[in-house]
């Protein structure tokens, strides 16, 4: 994440995520991380890592099964 990004945290996550979707490194069918991953990761807060991830579902780039996280199920176009 870059300091000097004027992007709301949650924003440069997504974009994280989306870029890694895109590389492979979470492939089709894999899980990505999970909220606690990313506070971890990144140092943000559980609310900045669910939106991230919530813009992930909104694209429909991920699902989430309640309890066992969130898989991706398309790469982004």
């Amino acid at each position: 994440m870059d300091l000097d990004d004027t992007r709301a945290k949650w924003v440069q996550v997504a974009d994280l995520l989306r870029a890694r979707i895109a590389a492979g490194t979470y492939p089709v069918g894999g899980r990505v991380p999970s909220v606690l991953q990313l506070t971890e990761e990144f140092g943000i807060a559980v609310a900045t890592a669910q939106k991230a991830l919530r813009a992930l579902r909104d694209e429909n780039l991920t699902r989430t099964e309640r309890g066992l996280g969130s898989y991706v199920v398309r790469r982004p176009k």
